[in-house]
């Protein structure tokens, strides 16, 4: 009998993998990660350990809820608040999972001497013919989690267990509710996990050293348009909450952080057809060749359904992305992640310019 670590962060998903694995006759261990909790005492919504320690008497399994809070403060959150300083908009989620969550999994499946690890993922684990692991898009593509997944290790996917990619949302909480899961209609997070009050700027205000300085809108000639608040309030393609009335509608197309100046466009302004992406990651290849040329769909936010793109390497560990169609708002410090014709992920890299 297989043992399976699961990690379990106290919602509906990761708790009906841990019964699904267990009726399938695995041995199964649940754990939370407690990756953070304010002063206040509130925890994020990745670790709600009284849910998940509910969940995991109902089923019948161990249970442990173990402390990963200065990995998460190392991994995630000062990055997540230097890389909005710098007017870049980072996904701590990815991150989170790359260096936090399956490092630790894996870290503790090694101290209780447990086979895979398991998560609440809609997304499929496969081996390719090749040899090498990817994650394949859930069936269900409102739900797909793949795009957060890309940065995980060869390491990482071989000893580990996705039972939801084949499963929509209705149908896991419907198992749920036929196990008596006490989370079976508990609601999504969708927020920031660490950010449990006000906005993700607040956050950053609250906990960067910096001093938030106010700074300019300028338009494309460099022209003063009006005043901002400070650019880690900010992200490219917003609309809302600019506080300008320019006669048209305005967006926010690019943040210089070295001047503190955001520049404001027209929505055509936002759709670009070139950027470059390092800090590479690839999965169902182990890399792109100098001089060959990749033909893939790549995602350049969690919800874009995606666009097809050549993808060629720069020689420096980055590559360069040229769409067939513009893509609205490619943003700096966000990830374009690379699919191939099975909804197989490639790989993926964090987005260093737009062209």
């Amino acid at each position: 009998m297989s043992k399976v670590i699961v990690g379990m962060s106290g919602g509906v998903d990761s708790a009906v993998t841990a019964y699904l694995l267990k009726a399938a006759g695995f041995s199964v261990v649940g754990i939370t990660l407690r990756t953070w909790f304010s002063a206040e005492g509130e925890e994020s919504r990745c670790c709600e350990i009284d849910d998940a320690r509910r969940v995991a008497w109902k089923i019948g399994i161990p249970y442990y809820a173990l402390n990963c809070v200065s990995d998460f403060q190392n991994n995630v959150t000062k990055p997540f608040v230097n890389e909005y300083l710098q007017g870049l908009t980072p996904n701590p989620c990815i991150v989170c999972n790359r260096y936090v969550k399956w490092e630790r999994m894996l870290h503790y499946a090694r101290v209780l001497k447990a086979d895979f690890v398991a998560t609440g993922h809609y997304a499929s684990v496969l081996r390719l013919d090749n040899g090498r692991y990817t994650v394949q898009q859930a069936l269900q593509a409102e739900k797909d989690q793949t795009y957060m997944l890309y940065k995980l290790t060869q390491e990482h996917l071989a000893r580990t267990m996705m039972p939801l990619g084949k499963y929509s949302k209705e149908e896991v909480r419907r198992i749920a509710e036929e196990a008596g899961l006490p989370v079976a209609r508990k609601k999504d997070s969708q927020e920031i996990c660490f950010v449990t009050r006000g906005s993700y700027g607040d956050y950053i205000e609250k906990e960067s050293d910096t001093e938030i300085r106010p700074g300019s809108f300028v338009d494309e000639n460099g022209a003063v348009v009006g005043k901002h608040k400070g650019i880690i309030h900010y992200t490219v393609g917003q609309r809302k909450g600019l506080g300008l009335a320019l006669g048209y509608p305005a967006y926010v197309k690019r943040i210089n952080a070295a001047s503190n100046e955001i520049v404001i466009g027209d929505e055509a302004s936002l759709y670009k057809r070139e950027i470059i992406c390092s800090d590479l990651n690839f999965m169902s290849v182990p890399s792109i060749k100098e001089g060959d040329t990749l033909r893939a769909h790549v995602k350049i936010r969690y919800h874009h359904r995606g666009e097809y793109a050549s993808i060629c390497p720069e020689g420096n560990g980055q590559v360069q992305i040229i769409f067939d169609n513009p893509v609205r708002a490619p943003a700096p410090g966000q990830s374009a992640v690379f699919y191939d014709e099975n909804r197989c992920v490639i790989g993926g890299g964090i987005i260093a310019a737009v062209l």
